[in-house]
């Protein structure tokens, strides 16, 4: 199984692609079949997947900085254009839960006086509806940002993990290369003491010439005075 950043990039892509469909498929088509409970069932349904779409595009941002800087630029566009795509899904959802919670509040208008005939049939005001907008927006905001913590928290453990990793492979190395500078300076001893024991030997071989070219002299001479005293006797 190939994990180099590319190919885990490529089956990120993949999983984003299929996640984006899918909650494509929800929003524009199968949401506006359903109201009340089964729409507000799915809703928090597409929310989740769109939780889910939003941790493979950090994940896709993982995988970028690994990459060689000459190859990383469409990779870089690619997730800009996911984090595109999500963007407006995102404002599907959020305009279909608006139009939700206005049908909810337009549809409890007649129960907001319930036991009491005089408020039977009195509507929410403007006021009241922009409140409880303003409140429900403020939850979803607080939300949103919860879920962006998370996911922050989450690249940041992870982020850790990987220089940990990186951390001990450059022990790994550095004891390798600790190691290697050992058996080179140990090689480095071996080869001056070899050198030391060449020179001893070819100076030892230098003094046996010398003393061999001296005997072979003395006998020369010894042989040239036996001779001359032969001859003159």
């Amino acid at each position: 199984m190939d994990t180099s950043p590319t190919a885990l990039f490529e089956g990120y892509d993949d999983e984003f692609k299929q996640a984006l469909s899918s909650l494509k498929g929800k929003l524009e088509g199968d949401i506006r079949t359903l109201a009340g409970e089964q729409r507000k069932s799915l809703l928090r349904t597409v929310e989740g997947e769109l939780d889910e779409a939003q941790e493979i595009i950090s994940q896709m941002e993982v995988e970028l900085h690994p990459m060689p800087a000459s190859i990383r630029g469409p990779y870089a566009a690619r997730v800009a254009s996911s984090k595109s795509d999500l963007q407006k899904v995102k404002k599907t959802l959020k305009d279909l839960q608006k139009e939700s919670q206005r049908s909810d509040l337009l549809g409890s208008g007649g129960r907001r006086g319930h036991g009491d005939p005089s408020l039977a049939d009195e509507p929410y005001s403007d006021n009241d509806y922009d409140t409880r907008s303003r409140l429900l927006a403020g939850t979803e905001t607080l939300a949103d940002g919860s879920r962006r913590l998370d996911n922050a928290h989450r690249i940041a453990l992870e982020t850790e993990d990987v220089g940990a990793d990186i951390l001990r492979n450059l022990h790994g190395q550095r004891s390798q290369l600790e190691h290697t500078r050992d058996t080179l300076t140990q090689a480095d001893n071996n080869i001056d003491r070899a050198s030391g024991t060449l020179k001893k030997m070819i100076w030892k071989m230098y003094q046996q010439r010398f003393t061999t070219a001296a005997i072979i002299g003395i006998l020369v001479l010894l042989i040239l005075i036996v001779l001359y005293s032969k001859f003159r006797g």
